[in-house]
């Protein structure tokens, strides 16, 4: 049974740093994709930051240059780092685990983020 449980959410003050952590379980973890999504109440959830099983990333333009994903194939972890936030990066963050050629998609359950003075 595949779980993803994120961590590292909490409140911040704007301009602040974050580390979210998402540790897996139940998957070969090394040849997933994995990534970083958010949600606000009543809107879709939208990609914030992809990092693949050969090590590429990609970015949401609204992130770019502050927030950096990574993973740690020994320890079946992925994290974001979130650096000099603002409010309106306040959200629910989800991690992903996908494999597209066998389509499997896996979620966790949500970590919330609140930037706010």
């Amino acid at each position: 049974q595949v779980q993803l449980v994120e961590s590292g959410g909490g409140l911040v003050q704007p301009g602040g740093s974050l580390r979210l952590s998402c540790a897996a379980s139940g998957m070969i973890f090394r040849i997933f994709a994995m990534g970083w999504y958010r949600q606000a109440p009543g809107k879709q959830r939208e990609s914030v930051a992809i990092i693949t099983s050969t090590d590429s990333t990609n970015y949401a333009d609204s992130v770019k240059g502050r927030f950096t994903i990574s993973r740690d194939n020994a320890k079946n972890t992925v994290y974001l780092q979130m650096n000099s936030l603002k409010p309106e990066h306040t959200d629910v963050y989800y991690c992903n685990a996908a494999r597209t050629v066998t389509k499997r998609n896996y979620w966790g359950q949500g970590t919330q983020v609140t930037v706010s003075s």
